[in-house]
């Protein structure tokens, strides 16, 4: 892309097309004066600096739903197996160098490891041991539904046969009963206690590397979905504050304080303090994550019906609601009278079944109220309750990357669910053809935050370059997305998530908010979406990742 200065402040964008946030546009040029946005249109009479789209397509700047920024960044700079291949003995090579060449760490932290390199999604203390035999290691793995320790980690914690499991999580054990070294959901917490602080100057930094890595992917604004204390690593809140107060928070970002479970409604005065405390700048702490279940693929996602066992025949487990129903709907209407966005976590056709409920009975939205309420994930809805989502206004918060066949699903998940239920996941099209309200999310570092990977599996229900390969045939095609659809979740939809309705769009009047991509993947055929790459990111008309 080609940039020259005319001698002005405006900066005109033209030779490429457009993508307005709601429908892609064409050709046309976009000018762009201090950080609104003043013309959109054919052959625009210009002064000033002219950004050469060079055959590409501007689109508003997208907005991640649901992602853990500073856990991201702060994974990026430890010991991260997210990039490793997807192999134990990858990872234990990878675990082995990253503790060999930091002999005065305490602890090994870290994580990213996949569940389906392992048999049952469960590696032991065993295999990490022969990585790290001298001190505890603590590795959540992609989802941070659950840890694998080692021996040293197991014993510091006192965790024995004799242990039991707490009410929201497992240990995993052998058949005598004896722990293994995973740590599922609420058994995390058995250990993250022990864990060495993390210092003020480390979690800058790793807010400092998660925003620079999500700019560079054109992400201009984000929703932060826990903002709190969890799986070992402390709240987040001061963090962005700090960032936000000195200027160093770039992007425009929501927090999602964090509701805790083993707690009631004694927490709202906290919460309306922390909102308060934390807000500041281009950090607004407005929303309230509950975690109403867990995940499929270690049994803890809520369900209407049993999980079937490894022969396909049912169990007695049903997975964890961690909020019973009745106590999710009273903390539900208790935020909502209190102006807070409540932003829920529900994988299981139970827990979104419980969430949409507990909206259901929300009293008439009193004048000017508009919190714009939102379920993430969505694995397995019900059909009876999909055309929940458009009558009681409740967003669709989709993690599209997810709706693929990868081992995760094929090994642990479609057997565990039965061939009925699993026909189920991710109904991102029946959603959209029931008119819900769509917003799109990566929950990094779950999975890459790369917005345009996932809006190339939105629209081919595959992980781009996968067409083609043996067993990657599009996951349940006839829920896929169209292109134009995925890219508004991404943008419009996930804006209006975070009330900023003159963002994640293009027009005038609206924020600069604007990502420059290398080419118009509306031009090409879909199966080569996922080979866009972004050349520019620009907030409030100022570039910040890439060239111009």
């Amino acid at each position: 892309m080609r940039s020259v200065r005319n001698g002005d402040s405006t900066i005109v964008f033209r030779n490429g097309s457009v993508f307005d946030g709601h429908d892609h546009a064409g050709r046309a040029d976009v000018v762009v004066e201090g950080d609104r946005i003043v013309a959109v249109g054919p052959d625009l009479p210009h002064r000033g600096r002219v950004v050469d789209l060079d055959g590409g397509l501007l689109s508003p700047g997208f907005v991640d739903a649901h992602v853990h920024a500073v856990q991201g960044g702060l994974e990026r700079v430890r010991c991260d197996l997210a990039p490793v291949p997807e192999d134990a003995h990858a990872y234990l090579e990878a675990v082995a160098a990253y503790a060999h060449a930091r002999p005065d760490v305490p602890w090994i932290l870290g994580g990213g490891w996949s569940m389906a390199v392992f048999p049952g999604g469960t590696p032991t203390a065993a295999e990490l041991d022969h990585a790290v035999p001298d001190r505890p290691a603590f590795l959540p793995n992609r989802d941070h539904h659950g840890a694998w320790v080692n021996t040293a980690a197991l014993e510091r914690a006192g965790i024995d046969r004799h242990t039991p499991d707490p009410p929201d999580g497992r240990i995993e054990r052998d058949a005598q009963g004896d722990p293994t070294g995973t740590l599922h959901e609420g058994a995390m917490r058995l250990v993250t206690p022990l864990l060495p602080r993390t210092l003020d100057e480390d979690y800058d930094a790793a807010l400092a590397e998660g925003q620079r890595y999500l700019l560079s992917l054109g992400v201009t604004g984000w929703q932060d979905a826990i903002v709190g204390a969890y799986a070992g690593m402390d709240d987040p809140g001061p963090i962005y504050a700090r960032a936000a107060h000195r200027g160093a928070l770039t992007a425009y970002v929501v927090g999602a304080l964090w509701w805790e479970r083993d707690r009631g409604l004694e927490q709202l005065a906290e919460l309306r303090r922390r909102r308060e405390e934390l807000t500041q700048g281009r950090f607004r702490a407005t929303s309230v994550k509950v975690m109403q279940d867990g995940i499929a693929e270690n049994g803890t996602a809520a369900m209407l019906e049993p999980y079937l066992d490894r022969c396909g025949h049912p169990t007695s487990n049903r997975g964890h609601s961690f909020l019973d129903a009745a106590v999710l709907a009273r903390a539900v209407a208790a935020l909502d009278a209190d102006g807070f966005q409540v932003h829920v976590h529900a994988i299981g056709d139970r827990g979104v079944r419980e969430a949409l409920d507990a909206f259901e009975a929300l009293p008439p939205r009193s004048a000017g109220a508009d919190l714009r309420h939102h379920l993430a994930h969505l694995q397995v809805v019900h059909p009876d309750d999909v055309p929940r989502f458009a009558r009681t206004g409740v967003a669709a918060n989709l993690q599209t990357l997810w709706a693929c066949h990868e081992p995760e699903m094929d090994e642990l998940t479609v057997p565990y669910l039965g061939e009925r239920r699993s026909r189920r996941q991710y109904p991102f099209g029946d959603l959209h053809r029931a008119d819900a309200r769509l917003a799109a999310g990566s929950d990094w570092p779950v999975s890459t935050p790369d917005p345009l990977l996932a809006i190339h599996t939105a629209v081919n229900r595959t992980t781009y370059g996968a067409q083609g390969r043996a067993g990657t045939d599009p996951f349940l095609p006839e829920q896929a997305l169209d292109l134009v659809t995925a890219f508004a979740a991404y943008t419009s939809g996930s804006a209006w998530i975070n009330h900023r309705d003159d963002a994640g769009v293009v027009r005038p009047g609206a924020v600069a908010d604007l990502v420059v991509l290398d080419r118009d993947p509306f031009a090409g055929p879909v199966e080569d979406i996922g080979a866009t790459r972004v050349v520019s990111t620009w907030v409030d008309g100022v570039l910040v990742a890439g060239r111009a």
